[in-house]
């Protein structure tokens, strides 16, 4: 994996982690306290400048309410991933809706295709 990929993948599962712990109602000191961590241990994971261990991947999961795999899926640059991420962000959705998404996410794919 080249260090472009690496800061992406660390960003990407920052977000994925912020997103869940705002779900959850966790402020970054609550997290940091339920996991025995230093206040400012959360901020820089976050922030996406640090990538948190396997264990403490598990131990946010199990913080949060969620399986591991909804933090490491929602943040994977692999474009597999990614598609089944959308994929369960159109389950559930009427059709015609779900068709509006994908129409858009077609021409949006296409216009940067040509930059």
């Amino acid at each position: 994996m080249d260090k472009d990929a690496e800061i992406a993948l660390a960003e990407a599962v920052g977000r994925s982690v912020r997103a869940r712990r705002e779900q959850a109602g966790y402020t970054q000191e609550q997290v940091a306290e339920a996991l025995g961590l230093q206040r400012e241990a959360v901020a820089p994971v976050e922030r996406g400048t640090a990538i948190p261990t396997v264990v403490r991947l598990v131990e946010l999961a199990e913080l949060f309410g969620c399986n591991i795999d909804a933090l490491l899926l929602e943040s994977s640059i692999r474009a597999d991933d990614q598609a089944r991420a959308m994929a369960k962000i159109l389950d559930g959705l009427f059709l015609k809706d779900r068709q509006m998404l994908v129409r858009g996410l077609q021409e949006l794919a296409s216009r940067f295709r040509e930059k």
